[in-house]
């Protein structure tokens, strides 16, 4: 089915698509699709050898973590006074 198609039918997909998910969003679609395959095609890669792979996947970083660590630290002590 898929190989009968000529230019024109890709072409009105493709238009379909950008229309049904807009540009902004296909970019995110396709890295997350990258994301999940890379992560299956290491599962797979595990039960063919036999042994357990863990995910593999981008470590997350914490916006609250990230902006704690830019952030100059401030003292809790009080000053006594002596």
């Amino acid at each position: 089915m898929l190989t009968n198609m000529k230019g024109w039918e890709w072409l009105i997909i493709v238009a379909l698509i950008l229309l049904l998910f807009g540009a902004k969003r296909l970019p995110d679609a396709a890295r997350g699709l990258g994301r999940s395959m890379r992560i299956f095609k290491a599962e797979t890669k595990g039960l063919a050898g036999g042994e357990a792979v863990a995910a593999v996947e981008p470590a997350a970083v914490e916006p609250a973590a990230a902006a704690e660590s830019t952030a100059p630290a401030a003292s809790s002590e009080k000053p006594t006074d002596a």
